[in-house]
């Protein structure tokens, strides 16, 4: 098991910047890849961004540009910095991570309970 905690998440203006953070924890020498997904009301959840232990990136396009995701394996930790927050924005956070069901690594498998981030006008 693999247990995700998530920070950072508050109230910004417009073109402001936030940092969420994801701490992991349990047994996390099984992952590899760890990510970010968010969900405004009445929409489906969305990858927002996603690094592998290597540090390969993967990006949704409305982000590219403004959001960079990093990871600090050492401290078992991954970072969303979010620069030029747009309203659009506004959602709940997930922290996500790959997990194995039976033989095959599925991402997302874990995830964080959330974080709210507000852009406000």
């Amino acid at each position: 098991q693999v247990q995700l905690v998530e920070s950072g998440g508050g109230l910004v203006q417009s073109g402001g910047s936030l940092r969420l953070s994801c701490a992991a924890s349990g047994s996390i020498s099984s992952v590899n890849t760890m990510g970010w997904y968010r969900q405004a009301p009445g929409t489906k959840r969305e990858l927002v961004a996603a690094i592998t232990s290597g540090g390969s990136t993967n990006y949704a396009d409305s982000v590219k540009g403004r959001f960079t995701i990093s990871r600090d394996n050492a401290k078992n930790t991954a970072y969303l910095q979010m620069n030029s927050l747009k309203r659009e924005d506004t959602a709940v956070y997930y922290c996500a991570a790959d997990g194995y069901s039976g033989s095959y690594s599925t991402f997302p498998y874990y995830w964080g309970q959330g974080t709210q981030v507000t852009v406000s006008s």
